[in-house]
């Protein structure tokens, strides 16, 4: 034990000496630059010290300015119009990352495949004995602010090895060469590591910024530097030299693995993917319970509705709506968050800034009656969304706006449930010709968003009446088909046939939110008169108007499965 215990430590210090030899070296040799001339200068006489003296004294501001212009050259070039920026210096152990694996909150899948990664770098031995090869590399793939850094970070705290993170920008340069001599120094770090401490980490955010596929160089050189760094990235994640010492890759990318060069993703180098999703709907109540649980907040706070509120937010969205909740709370001098402090928060960042503009009462009735319409119609008649907020007030370039969500993650779209975000889009166009017997310019986004959903159902996904089925849209657009006669792959009649389905679906749609509102008015007048009373109605204030009048919500079964369409965006005139 004692042994190996010595034995720890003269690697240690040999890996000192070999890190910093050069270093060493120069001080050395400036520390003998400095004593050997004062111990000259101490036998000379004293006419020559005298004008030494005077000579060295205009010899040290001359070097002082001289010093200074190059350091500040250097630094230029280093931080500011240079593209000699270094790669990230030292590394981290490990356990200083401090990322407890509990902190990771979701993702249990992801973090099932990554605890894998995380045993084979505590004892690699097991594998050994069974004659497998030991890991070489994890891609991570994923929508931004999903926590792949985050999840790299715990791997590294859990296994307590040397972490060197890196940028893959980092390794990008004009200058032919240096992208590869980087990647060398990086690797040669990792290698220095290993042998002490038994293993490394390698982590490479962005990895598509330097691992994209290898393609001809098109003039300039740019793409061949790109080429070459790609090619040595490859050769020292798989390498002769690489394969003696346990050093395991970590790339993150949000591009998807499509982009990456298919010699990065074969076996033995990034084979073990993890893909880390957004988190569903009990993983997003974590989140908010643990960011939540570092700020003062009311216990109040309906922390279910938050994660109900928040379908398809990632779990850097809900750190950032908590963040933004205690700048209000702190803006509005409140010792502690309340939940209309994160209602706020996710109306700044989801819709914008309200925008407090004078508008005469004509306009603002005919914005209140869209909004309501809106509101009755979307309650009524769609099967999967949560009315959760209406407003008069101005934000962005909306004059109002409903925020309506499903209640939870939804993978497909039912016929119905296309046909009741058709419905829910023209409620404002319909409660405008209603109450004014005319219509406005605020109804251009919801018909925008109506057309290309009716147009979607007949046209790619065979929801049409008439029997039309297939993806018409395929004919015309797909590179399979372009040629100087594509037009004609669909003739004029069908075209014809398939926009008048278009229009049927849409007049129908428009028809029955007619009917709706025509037997709901007084509905539609109370939500419209307490609109322009309050400007903004909570989701608890929306259902409070329901149950007065004795109007409840439609609860389908399941959504039927079908392709899901683009998302519905908020209703906005």
């Amino acid at each position: 034990m004692v042994a190996k215990r010595q034995r720890s430590w003269l690697q240690r210090i040999a890996l000192f000496f070999e890190m910093h030899w050069v270093k060493m070296l120069v001080i050395f040799v400036l520390v003998l630059s400095i004593v050997w001339p004062i111990m000259t200068f101490a036998k000379i006489d004293s006419y020559q010290r005298t004008y030494l003296h005077a000579l060295m004294s205009t010899m040290i501001i001359q070097s002082i300015i001289y010093g200074g212009i190059f350091v500040a050259m250097l630094f230029w070039l280093h931080y500011g119009g240079g593209s000699f920026s270094k790669i990230a210096k030292g590394r981290v152990r490990g356990d200083q990352v401090n990322v407890k694996w509990d902190e990771v909150i979701g993702m249990e899948e992801a973090k099932q495949e990554a605890w894998e990664v995380v045993e084979l770098l505590r004892d690699h031995a097991k594998v050994d004995l069974i004659g497998g090869k030991v890991l070489r590399g994890v891609l991570l793939v994923g929508p931004p602010g999903c926590g792949k850094t985050y999840l790299a970070k715990a791997i590294a705290t859990e296994s307590a090895l040397p972490f060197i993170s890196v940028s893959g920008s980092e390794f990008i340069e004009v200058f032919v060469g240096t992208g590869p001599a980087r990647v060398r120094k990086i690797f040669k770090k990792a290698q220095q590591f290993a042998r002490v401490e038994g293993g490394c980490l390698v982590f490479i955010d962005e990895l598509d910024a330097v691992g994209t596929s290898r393609t001809s160089d098109l003039g300039f050189g740019a793409q061949t530097e790109r080429n070459n760094t790609v090619n040595e990235l490859l050769v020292q994640m798989d390498g002769l030299e690489s394969q003696k010492y346990n050093i395991v890759v970590i790339g993150a990318t949000n591009a998807g693995e499509e982009v990456l060069d298919q010699a990065l993703l074969r076996p033995g180098r990034l084979d073990r993917k993890i893909y880390v999703d957004r988190p569903g709907l009990e993983d997003r109540e974590k989140l908010y319970r643990f960011y939540l649980g570092k700020i003062k907040i009311d216990p109040a706070i309906d922390v279910a509705r938050l994660a109900r509120r928040t379908v398809w937010k990632s779990a850097a969205d809900i750190e950032n709506i908590v963040k933004e909740s205690a700048l209000i709370a702190t803006r509005n001098k409140r010792e502690m968050v309340t939940f209309k402090d994160l209602s706020d928060a996710l109306d700044r960042i989801e819709l914008g800034f309200k925008r407090k503009r004078r508008m005469n009462e004509e306009e603002r009735r005919r914005i209140a009656y869209h909004e309501a319409g809106h509101i009755v119609v979307t309650y009524l008649l769609h099967p999967t969304d949560d009315v959760f907020k209406a407003s008069i007030i101005s934000r962005r370039d909306a004059l109002g706006v409903v925020y309506h969500q499903p209640r939870e993650e939804l993978f497909t779209s039912s016929r119905t449930r296309i046909l009741a975000n058709i419905k829910a889009a023209l409620g404002g166009f319909v409660a405008e010709k209603l109450k004014f017997e005319s219509t406005s310019d605020g109804v251009a986004a919801d018909f925008r968003n109506a057309m290309l959903q009716a147009h979607q159902m007949v046209w790619r996904l065979g929801m049409g009446v008439n029997g039309y089925v297939g993806d018409y849209e395929a004919l015309l657009s797909s590179w399979a088909f372009r040629s100087s006669s594509a037009g004609d792959r669909l003739s004029d009649r069908t075209k014809e046939h398939l926009n008048e389905e278009t229009h049927q679906i849409l007049s129908q749609c428009a028809k029955d939110v007619e009917q709706l509102l025509r037997q709901e008015d007084a509905l539609l007048e109370r939500f419209a008169q307490e609109l322009l009373k309050r400007e903004e109605l909570e989701y608890d204030d929306i259902e409070a108007v329901f149950v007065e009048f004795g109007k409840q919500r439609i609860f389908p079964a399941a959504p039927s499965p079908s392709i899901l369409p683009p998302p519905t965006p908020p209703a906005a005139t």
